[in-house]
């Protein structure tokens, strides 16, 4: 394993060598985000008996009403909602919509498509079956306009808007992701036309990229098996933002009159707990990963975006490979390199939720966690991967060279099991 050529391992080394002063860059967000973490932790008073779970209802469940004060307090925010229940980003997402909106409510997406996963929960393309548009929910979207967002259509989709959903990370399009400070600017504008508009930010992949999160957003949500968990958190979601929000969105999650009082967090507290603690420097090593991966495929004339020298706001790095061949080999090189089912074979799947076939690598400790090595992408046109994460720079590093190897060596897509 790893048996490269001198070349190759002299290509990865100056890369890694070219990147150094990016990746101090990247140390100093991580010191910075690490405080932020820690005087949560100081100023909440986490202690060990809040480290253990409920059963039951979990009535008075202390740990989990301080986990709820440690996010607020990171993400700069009122109240929060943090639960191993939300099974993935998915479904936070959609309990935050349906909390929120009512029957004849108008959803505007102002970053364009959302992720394909939310397609059926909208209801895009007349689908119903318990989709918001089955509800009476209508729903319209702002495309980029030639790279940027489209302000004059966003004003004029938004004079009847009840909540607009800003996505900050690309999903699998070629969009740019987003900001804080851009997240920042079309909350003000759009709070100018109307200061009642619910702004929700999907924060998927973004957080502690930044010194600091869009805490100017009514909602914020993201999934503990990205950045927040760590790598540690087995599951979960948050929902943060505004009191009376999150209230509505807790009554959705449990039932109205019992929102957040009950839910038993078993033996979830410490992970959650652990896994905030560390993510700041798991988000870190993922950037790493990412910057070295972009520098690499770019060497060999692979077109990546965001470029090895472009600001970082997200975890995603893609890379157009042009062809269906390709990017299966991709994945196979990230798999085998990965502590977890390196043996196995990634293939395009049906996956839930999604239109076309989606392959995935995910050799991961907790399964799709996209804060580990991971690798996928839909299997249509360019045909591009989406990776992210590295819970440590070295063995991050080995997923991007394998998966490049089996691509520039000759008759070794066919490797794997």
């Amino acid at each position: 394993m790893f048996e490269y050529n001198d070349e190759f391992w002299n290509l990865a080394r100056d890369t890694e060598e070219e990147c150094a002063s990016r990746f101090r860059l990247i140390d100093k967000t991580f010191e910075k985000n690490q405080i932020r973490v820690l005087e949560a932790f100081i100023k909440n008073r986490v202690s060990e008996r809040h480290l253990f779970g409920t059963t039951g209802y979990g009535y008075d469940d202390t740990g989990r009403a301080t986990i709820d004060k440690v996010y607020a307090d990171v993400m700069g925010c009122e109240s929060a909602l943090v639960r191993h229940n939300f099974v993935s980003g998915t479904h936070t997402l959609t309990v935050c919509l349906f909390g929120i909106l009512r029957p004849g409510d108008k959803l505007v997406c102002v970053t364009g498509k959302p992720y394909d996963s939310l397609e059926k929960v909208i209801g895009i393309g007349g689908y119903k079956n318990g989709s918001l548009a089955d509800f009476g929910v209508r729903y319209s979207q702002v495309d980029f306009l030639n790279g940027d967002l489209d302000y004059e259509e966003i004003s004029k989709e938004c004079q009847d808007a009840k909540l607009v959903y800003i996505q900050r990370s690309r999903g699998y399009s070629s969009r740019r992701s987003l900001s804080v400070t851009e997240a920042e600017e079309i909350i003000r504008k759009i709070k100018k036309i109307n200061k009642e508009i619910i702004i929700m930010i999907d924060n998927c992949y973004c957080e502690f990229v930044q010194e600091r999160e869009p805490a100017m957003a009514d909602l914020i949500i993201g999934s503990l098996i990205k950045n927040p968990g760590g790598g540690i958190a087995r599951t979960g979601g948050y929902i943060v933002g505004k009191r009376n929000l999150v209230a509505l969105c807790a009554n959705r999650l449990t039932a109205p009159g019992i929102g957040a009082e009950v839910g038993c967090s078993l033996e979830q507290n410490r992970e959650i707990l652990l896994g905030l603690f560390m993510a700041p420097q798991a988000v870190a090593n993922a950037l790493k990963t990412a910057i070295f991966c972009a520098s690499l495929f770019e060497k060999l004339g692979f077109s990546v975006n965001p470029g090895s020298s472009d600001s970082r706001v997200d975890i995603v790095q893609r890379i157009k490979l042009g062809d269906k061949e390709k990017m299966r080999t991709f994945c196979v090189g990230v798999q085998a390199a990965s502590p977890i089912d390196s043996f196995v074979k990634p293939e395009e799947w049906d996956m839930p939720g999604y239109q076309e076939k989606i392959i995935m690598s995910s050799g991961s400790f907790t399964m799709g966690a996209t804060i580990e090595s991971s690798a996928d992408g839909p299997m249509r046109e360019p045909y591009a991967v989406y990776y992210q994460g590295g819970l440590n720079f070295p063995s991050g590093k080995l997923c991007v060279m394998e998966a490049a190897w089996r691509l520039i060596r000759p008759g070794s897509s066919d490797q794997g099991e």
